[in-house]
C-alpha cells in the first residue's frame, strides 16, 4: 500500500498553515482525480473520492478495485469545505460515501455543501445522494458560474466519446476555475477529441490537471488520455504547468507517470508529479 505524503492530522495541519495571502493558491492531490484547492481561506474540491466504495462494490469480480494508495483523509475531516465539483457521475468522481459524510459534517457546523455538476448528471446524483443536505448546482458545458470568489466554466469531456442526454446536455465535462489571474483546468475523464484544444484555447488555463491512465478496453478501463497525450495537450495549449492524475488508486486501472514525464521533457512542457497528500503552491498574480 502506498503511503500518502501527508495524511489525517498532518495533512490538516498543512492545509491550515498554507498561506491565505491572495498571491498564493494551493492544491493538494487527494488521490485518483481528487484535489483540494485553497485560496484566501476559501476551499473547493475537485472530484473527491475518499472512500472504499468501489473496492466493496467490485469485490470478487473480474474488475476488482484493489486500492493501491491509503486514504489521506476521511471526508468528515473536511468540514470546512462547502463547495465541490463533480465532472461526471462515475463513483470515483461523484461518490456518495465521500459527499454524504462531507455534507453531514457541513450541516453539523451550520453550513451546507454545494455540488456543481452538469445538469445531465443531476438525476443520477439525486439517486446516489438521497436526501443528503447537498445543494446541486447545475453548470452546463459552455456556461460560467461565479461562486465564492471563484469563476467556474465547464467544457465538454469525452469519456470515451462525447455523450449528451436527450436534452443535449453533456454527461462528461471538465472545469476551468479562475481565481485572480490564475486559471486551473480539471479535465475529469477525457480522451482527445477534435474540439478539445479549441475549447481550451478559449480559456488559456495556466495549470492543467490531466488523467494519464489511457484507454485499455481489454482491462475494462474506460477512455482517458495517455501520459504522452496529456503532455502534448498541455504544450499545445501553452499551459505553464501540467499535473498528472488518475493513477496509483486501483491495481487494474493505473499507469506510472514515467511516460508523462518523458513526454513533458521531450516537448519542453513544465510539469509536476505529486504524491497523494502533497501540496502544490501556485502564484496568483
Amino acid at each position: 500500500m502506498i503511503v500518502p505524503a501527508l495524511r489525517d492530522e498532518a495533512l490538516l495541519r498543512d492545509i491550515s498553515s498554507a498561506s491565505s495571502a491572495a498571491r498564493f493558491a494551493h492544491l493538494w492531490w487527494l488521490g485518483q482525480s481528487g484535489y483540494l484547492l485553497k485560496w484566501q481561506d476559501k476551499f473547493l474540491l475537485f472530484d473527491p473520492y475518499l472512500s472504499d466504495a468501489l473496492t466493496k462494490k467490485y469485490a470478487g469480480t473480474k474488475t476488482e478495485h484493489v486500492r493501491m494508495t491509503a486514504r489521506c483523509l476521511a471526508p468528515a475531516q473536511l468540514d470546512f469545505v462547502t463547495l465541490a465539483l463533480a465532472s461526471h457521475a462515475h463513483t470515483d468522481h461523484l461518490d456518495a460515501e465521500t459527499l454524504v459524510p462531507l455534507a453531514e459534517a457541513n450541516q453539523a457546523k451550520g453550513a451546507r455543501l454545494r455540488l456543481i455538476l452538469s445538469p445531465a448528471n443531476i438525476p443520477t446524483a439525486r439517486q446516489k445522494l438521497g436526501d443528503a443536505p447537498i445543494d446541486l448546482v447545475p453548470l452546463e458545458a459552455g456556461a460560467t458560474l461565479e461562486i465564492d470568489g471563484f469563476s467556474i466554466s465547464a467544457i465538454p469531456s469525452a469519456h470515451t466519446e462525447l455523450k449528451q442526454d436527450a436534452e443535449g446536455r453533456h454527461l462528461f465535462v471538465g472545469f476551468i476555475v479562475r481565481l485572480g489571474s490564475l486559471s486551473i483546468y480539471h479535465s475529469g475523464d477525457t480522451v482527445l477529441y477534435p474540439d478539445l484544444k479549441k475549447h481550451l484555447l478559449a480559456h488559456l488555463p495556466k495549470v492543467m490537471l490531466l488523467p494519464i491512465n489511457g484507454h485499455r478496453p481489454e482491462r475494462g478501463v474506460a477512455g482517458n488520455l495517455t501520459g504522452p497525450e496529456a503532455a502534448e495537450l498541455a504544450k499545445a495549449v501553452g499551459a505553464a504547468l501540467a499535473v498528472p492524475n488518475h493513477y496509483d488508486m486501483f491495481t487494474f486501472n493505473t499507469e506510472t507517470p514515467d511516460e508523462f514525464v518523458h513526454a513533458c521533457e521531450r516537448v519542453g512542457q513544465p510539469y509536476r508529479v505529486l504524491k497523494c497528500g502533497e501540496r502544490l503552491t501556485l502564484n496568483v498574480r
